[in-house]
Protein backbone atom coordinates (compact mmCIF):
# COMPACT_ATOMS: atom_id res chain seq x y z
CA UNK A 1 0.00 0.00 0.00
CA UNK A 2 2.92 2.51 0.34
CA UNK A 3 3.30 2.94 3.91
CA UNK A 4 3.84 0.88 7.18
CA UNK A 5 1.80 1.83 10.25
CA UNK A 6 1.70 -1.28 12.66
CA UNK A 7 -0.48 0.60 15.04
CA UNK A 8 -3.38 1.94 12.72
CA UNK A 9 -5.99 -0.54 14.01
CA UNK A 10 -5.33 0.76 17.76
CA UNK A 11 -4.74 4.23 17.02
CA UNK A 12 -8.12 4.39 14.95
CA UNK A 13 -10.30 3.03 18.18
CA UNK A 14 -8.60 5.49 19.94
CA UNK A 15 -9.46 8.09 17.97
CA UNK A 16 -13.01 7.27 17.44
CA UNK A 17 -13.47 6.25 21.62
CA UNK A 18 -12.33 10.02 22.43
CA UNK A 19 -14.18 11.98 19.59
CA UNK A 20 -17.92 12.65 21.87
CA UNK A 21 -19.85 13.23 18.96
CA UNK A 22 -18.45 10.21 17.79
CA UNK A 23 -19.50 8.13 21.04
CA UNK A 24 -22.56 10.07 21.89
CA UNK A 25 -24.88 9.64 18.40
CA UNK A 26 -23.00 6.18 17.56
CA UNK A 27 -25.37 3.20 16.48
CA UNK A 28 -25.43 0.46 19.56
CA UNK A 29 -26.03 -2.94 19.32
CA UNK A 30 -27.35 -4.55 22.40
CA UNK A 31 -26.84 -8.39 21.06
CA UNK A 32 -23.61 -10.27 21.51
CA UNK A 33 -22.21 -10.97 18.01
CA UNK A 34 -22.83 -14.54 17.00
CA UNK A 35 -21.91 -16.38 13.58
CA UNK A 36 -24.44 -16.45 10.53
CA UNK A 37 -26.59 -19.37 10.20
CA UNK A 38 -27.15 -20.24 6.32
CA UNK A 39 -30.76 -21.10 5.13
CA UNK A 40 -30.29 -24.74 3.86
CA UNK A 41 -32.79 -25.79 1.80
CA UNK A 42 -32.80 -29.83 1.11
CA UNK A 43 -35.53 -29.74 -2.00
CA UNK A 44 -37.01 -27.43 -4.32
CA UNK A 45 -39.72 -25.16 -3.30
CA UNK A 46 -38.70 -26.12 0.31
CA UNK A 47 -38.78 -23.00 1.92
CA UNK A 48 -39.15 -19.82 0.45
CA UNK A 49 -38.80 -15.53 1.10
CA UNK A 50 -41.41 -13.53 1.08
CA UNK A 51 -41.50 -9.71 0.52
CA UNK A 52 -43.54 -6.78 -0.03
CA UNK A 53 -41.83 -4.28 -2.31
CA UNK A 54 -43.32 -0.39 -2.43
CA UNK A 55 -45.13 1.45 -2.22
CA UNK A 56 -43.32 2.27 -5.98
CA UNK A 57 -45.14 4.98 -8.82
CA UNK A 58 -48.66 3.84 -9.69
CA UNK A 59 -49.14 1.75 -12.79
CA UNK A 60 -51.50 2.21 -15.31
CA UNK A 61 -53.54 -0.51 -13.69
CA UNK A 62 -53.42 1.51 -10.15
CA UNK A 63 -50.94 -1.37 -8.86
CA UNK A 64 -48.24 0.58 -6.23
CA UNK A 65 -47.25 -2.70 -4.46
CA UNK A 66 -45.58 -6.21 -5.67
CA UNK A 67 -45.64 -9.48 -3.48
CA UNK A 68 -42.40 -11.19 -4.24
CA UNK A 69 -41.29 -14.72 -3.16
CA UNK A 70 -38.33 -16.50 -3.96
CA UNK A 71 -37.41 -20.02 -3.42
CA UNK A 72 -34.25 -20.75 -1.72
CA UNK A 73 -33.59 -24.19 -3.29
CA UNK A 74 -33.67 -23.02 -7.02
CA UNK A 75 -34.25 -19.31 -6.64
CA UNK A 76 -37.28 -19.61 -8.43
CA UNK A 77 -39.08 -15.98 -7.98
CA UNK A 78 -43.07 -15.77 -8.28
CA UNK A 79 -44.57 -11.89 -8.24
CA UNK A 80 -47.41 -9.94 -8.61
CA UNK A 81 -48.52 -6.63 -8.61
CA UNK A 82 -51.00 -5.41 -5.83
CA UNK A 83 -53.13 -2.44 -5.18
CA UNK A 84 -52.92 -2.85 -1.60
CA UNK A 85 -51.12 -4.52 0.60
CA UNK A 86 -53.74 -6.38 2.46
CA UNK A 87 -53.78 -9.84 4.39
CA UNK A 88 -56.18 -11.33 2.08
CA UNK A 89 -54.01 -10.93 -1.00
CA UNK A 90 -51.18 -12.32 0.80
CA UNK A 91 -53.15 -15.39 1.96
CA UNK A 92 -54.39 -15.43 -2.03
CA UNK A 93 -51.17 -15.23 -3.18
CA UNK A 94 -49.54 -17.98 -0.96
CA UNK A 95 -52.32 -20.43 -2.09
CA UNK A 96 -52.84 -19.79 -5.25
CA UNK A 97 -49.33 -19.15 -6.41
CA UNK A 98 -46.98 -21.58 -3.98
CA UNK A 99 -49.36 -23.88 -2.54
CA UNK A 100 -51.22 -25.10 -5.71
CA UNK A 101 -48.42 -24.57 -8.01
CA UNK A 102 -45.54 -26.45 -5.92
CA UNK A 103 -47.10 -28.21 -2.80
CA UNK A 104 -47.04 -26.95 1.28
CA UNK A 105 -44.11 -25.31 1.81
CA UNK A 106 -42.12 -26.64 4.77
CA UNK A 107 -41.28 -22.77 5.69
CA UNK A 108 -41.78 -19.61 4.30
CA UNK A 109 -39.87 -16.76 5.71
CA UNK A 110 -40.56 -12.84 5.71
CA UNK A 111 -39.64 -9.33 7.58
CA UNK A 112 -43.04 -10.12 9.76
CA UNK A 113 -44.68 -7.53 8.15
CA UNK A 114 -48.51 -6.47 9.22
CA UNK A 115 -49.29 -8.42 5.85
CA UNK A 116 -47.97 -11.36 7.16
CA UNK A 117 -47.94 -11.34 10.88
CA UNK A 118 -51.77 -12.30 10.93
CA UNK A 119 -54.16 -15.34 11.23
CA UNK A 120 -54.91 -15.31 7.79
CA UNK A 121 -51.91 -15.90 6.62
CA UNK A 122 -50.85 -18.57 9.04
CA UNK A 123 -53.66 -20.63 8.43
CA UNK A 124 -52.67 -20.80 5.00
Amino acid sequence: MGYYWPTMVKDCVDYARSCKPCQFHANFIHQRPEPLHPTIASWPFDSWGMDMVGPMPESAEGHIYILAATDYFSKWAEAVPLLSERKEEVAHFIKSNIIFRYGVPWCIITDDGKSFDNKQVADQ
